[in-house]
């Protein structure tokens, strides 16, 4: 058995870059101790505890749209309801243990984006 360690997400509105391309489809790597210890160094942080999760998820976030690189001033660029959509996705990854929901009807493994696409089972 392996283990799952990246997950595809697509993000409701998406990050528009200065060219005015909107980055939508995006892949996030599971969360290590590192990457939940080194952002409480972070002076940003220190001064303001709401910036924890634009560092954590500028580490864990390893792919948007067609982007060379994820760093804070592109999380901080989100639209509020992506940045509420990745944290519930780190949550489902890292703390669930995984983006996937099982129909309570056929027991049928789904993914969670397919289930948020069409809105029901």
């Amino acid at each position: 058995m392996t283990l799952q360690t990246e997950f595809d997400f697509t993000l409701p509105k998406g990050y528009i870059d200065k060219e005015g391309n909107i980055h939508r489809n995006g892949t996030m790597r599971l969360s290590t101790a590192k990457d939940e210890i080194l952002p409480l160094q972070d002076p940003r942080v220190a001064r303001n505890e709401g910036y924890l999760i634009i560092i954590l998820l500028s580490r864990v976030i390893t792919r948007l749209g067609n982007l060379k690189e994820i760093n804070p001033g592109i999380i901080e660029n989100l639209f509020s309801s992506d940045l509420a959509y990745l944290q519930n996705f780190y949550n489902r990854i890292n703390i669930d243990g995984e983006a996937k929901i099982k129909c309570p009807h056929c027991n049928k493994e789904f993914s969670q984006e397919a289930v948020e696409a069409k809105g029901e089972f």
